[in-house]
């Protein structure tokens, strides 16, 4: 502890440096959020050293140095916004501070009410899970506190992490059934239901997400996963050979299944380079696959622009999915879709904690099979400008009982399978018209937000996970124990 006697943290706010390409002006919106949270520790007699925010490794490598020279006392990281680990882990790794998570949000409440635009504020939790699951497979001590800022008890609680920080270490959550709303029950075999899966990667997976990297020779060994990655210019060719009779003949299929809400063009499009795709994945007898929309980055290419909408009518044909170059999850997805009628990659993206309830999105992947309503397709630009504007599934998902379910890597190539019984809620379609084109779910487990968010954290769940619908915890357990991984069911 400092000389004067008052503990002193070191606050490591985590951001992504594509958003200041994309978006420079939405920085400066977390301002005065961090200097909420700066003064709530300040009023619990925490002094504050507040390193600049952090995108890239040699930007936490220097602040982390820098908290080291002032002799604080725990390092609080904050999630401004999704950040990578890969980016963070090292310098986070090599300090003996201890580390202290703080799991909030700008904004209290995230229900059906919201407007879009309030994604790019309040969705760091999944950066949160993605360092924290790294800090788990290295084996680094680490607390972690979640709620929202305003709770008083939520900074008191990580105040009194730090005020402890000199006296004793802080713990690593080991084994899953160690966490207060969690039990664990045990595998019975080794890898049966992902055997002998072909998995396809278009391109690398997204830098510096470290979560769900495992390398190849790994999932080979530990559960016959066989990866096989190919380059854009692969999916070119195979878009070049669709025909137009192909393109029109799966329009017409589009328009009877879907309420189809876009341009024409861009949708015949979308479908030309989803049909490329298509065939891409029955000529290689592959199983899932994945795909980082980072490689869709030029308009003057046959693959120009992102398949989203054949990336959700593939899981509906049961095929595996997952993003960003996720060939973990997409096994997952494509083992689950096989074995369950409504499966759907997710991702959990902002926590409502005002209405304890948990918001599910990605860009613009979402299987059907989930849909309780008649889905629409709508046309969205890109993300990041680069590629054309595409065609995206959208629609409200079935509200009822459901099970998150995730494949979490652990230290020494260790693996162990988080399920989580919810509740999709009756009142998911959106109220804002905005949000309709976007994917979206809100989702209740049955503890708690904040107990399990930290729960799952401390399990080492990752970002990236799959949702089952029906009541069927029981089913996806016995799934865990023929998998032959330690299963955790939370609440």
């Amino acid at each position: 502890m400092n000389s004067n006697s008052q503990p002193t943290v070191g606050l490591l706010p985590l951001y992504l440096a594509l958003y200041d390409e994309l978006l420079p002006e939405l920085r400066d919106g977390f301002a005065d959020y961090l200097g909420r949270i700066v003064a709530g520790f300040e009023a619990r007699g925490i002094a504050v050293r507040q390193a600049p925010v952090c995108c890239v490794a040699y930007e936490f490598e220097a602040a982390v140095r820098q908290f080291e020279g002032d002799g604080i006392d725990a390092i609080v990281t904050l999630h401004l916004a999704y950040s990578p680990s890969l980016e963070a882990i090292d310098a986070l790794c090599g300090t003996s501070l201890p580390i202290v998570m703080l799991d909030t949000t700008m904004d209290a409440a995230y229900g059906v009410d919201v407007s879009p635009d309030r994604l790019m504020y309040n969705h760091g939790v999944h950066g949160v899970m993605d360092l924290a699951s790294m800090l788990r497979r290295r084996e680094k001590p680490y607390e972690i506190v979640a709620g929202h800022y305003s709770d008083p008890a939520l900074l008191e609680r990580a105040a009194e992490i730090v005020r402890n920080a000199s006296a004793a270490d802080t713990t690593v959550a080991g084994r899953c059934g160690d966490a207060a709303t969690a039990d664990t029950v045990h595998p019975s075999s080794a890898g049966a239901p992902m055997n002998n899966n072909r998995i396809l990667r278009i391109g690398d997976a997204f830098t510096g997400m470290g979560d769900f990297a495992v390398e190849p020779e790994l999932l080979r060994e530990r559960f016959g996963i066989e990866v096989e990655q190919v380059e854009l210019e692969a999916l070119d060719k195979a878009v070049e050979a669709v025909t137009e009779e192909a393109v029109t003949a799966e329009l017409a299929v589009d328009r009877e299944r879907f309420d189809c809400e876009l341009d024409e063009a861009v949708h015949r499009q979308s479908i030309r380079v989803g049909l490329g795709l298509r065939q891409l994945i029955t000529a290689g007898g592959y199983h899932g696959f994945s795909v980082n929309f980072q490689e869709f980055d030029r308009t003057d290419r046959a693959s120009d622009t992102m398949p989203f909408l054949e990336i959700s009518k593939a899981m509906a044909r049961g095929m595996g999915y997952a993003g960003e170059g996720d060939v973990l999850t997409a096994t997952l997805v494509g083992a689950l879709a096989r074995e369950f009628d409504a499966v759907t990659f997710t991702e959990i993206f902002c926590p409502d904690w005002t209405g304890n309830s948990l918001f599910l999105s990605h860009m613009g992947e979402i299987s059907p099979a989930v849909a309780g309503d008649r889905p629409r397709i709508c046309a969205k630009p890109a993300f990041d400008g680069k590629s054309a504007t595409t065609a995206v599934l959208t629609c409200a998902v079935k509200p009822g009982p459901a099970v998150f379910v995730n494949l979490a890597p652990g230290p020494d190539d260790s693996f162990s399978l988080i399920v989580a019984p919810v509740e999709v809620l009756a009142e998911d379609d959106t109220l804002d018209p905005a949000m309709r084109d976007n994917v979206r779910a809100w989702v209740r487990p049955r503890c708690k937000v904040p107990d399990f968010l930290e729960t799952y954290s401390r399990a080492g769940g990752t970002h990236h996970s799959a949702l089952v619908l029906g009541d069927r915890m029981e089913v996806v357990v016995a799934f865990g124990r023929t998998l032959g991984v330690e299963t955790c069911v939370i609440g």
